[in-house]
């Protein structure tokens, strides 16, 4: 994909009504946006555009998957994408795409490209975190996973109890100066 052309909507010659447009976002459309997070996608974009004599109605729906690096094991698995987007455009005096839901554009424009948009959602919908579905469940054999259960504490209730067993081995010199801190408060009024 040298450019982003597959993505211009020509509104001009289109009549008023509903037309409907399909994509497959691959891994190519992202090289364009040099975003390098994903190894492979395999995205659906299916566009309902409304065309009004002063407006456009876009409405984007987003469906597939995208193959990315799990952070905790950097092991390849497939991010789900599944979300919907709506946009307005209208007509006005200059270029304008301050709001998330409204995009203005100059009334000597006759084409729209979407390809930004599309970009943007399929981006934002991929959590922060990513975590290999193998790694929530359990089912997942890997080394660094593994190593990582090695460094895991075991129990936190042996964690406790072993702080319990060490508060009663205090140096009675401790308990001297917390009783001088307690008459302290107390003199204070702070107790």
């Amino acid at each position: 994909m040298k450019d982003l052309k597959n993505f211009d909507i020509s509104f001009i010659g289109l009549k008023d009504g509903v037309h409907q447009f399909d994509y497959n976002i691959s891994k190519e459309f992202f090289d364009f946006f040099n975003y390098e997070e994903f190894y492979n996608s395999n995205v659906n974009v299916s566009l309902s555009f409304l065309k009004k004599p002063t407006l456009f109605e876009l409405n984007f729906e987003f469906s597939g998957s995208l193959e990315v690096a799990c952070d905790i094991t950097n092991e390849l698995f497939q991010q789900p994408i599944a979300t919907n987007i709506f946009l307005i455009v209208k007509f006005g005096d200059e270029f304008n795409n301050e709001n998330d839901e409204l995009l203005i554009i100059p009334h000597s424009d006759f084409k729209l490209n979407i390809a930004q948009y599309i970009y943007e959602a399929i981006v934002l919908e991929v959590p922060i975190k990513r975590v290999h579905p193998g790694v929530e469940d359990g089912t997942l054999k890997s080394e660094i996973l593994d190593k990582l259960n090695e460094f895991k504490i075991k129990d936190l209730n042996k964690e406790e109890n072993h702080l319990e067993v060490d508060s009663n081995n205090i140096d009675p010199r401790w308990n001297k100066l917390k009783s001088i801190l307690i008459e302290k408060n107390k003199s204070n009024g702070t107790s």
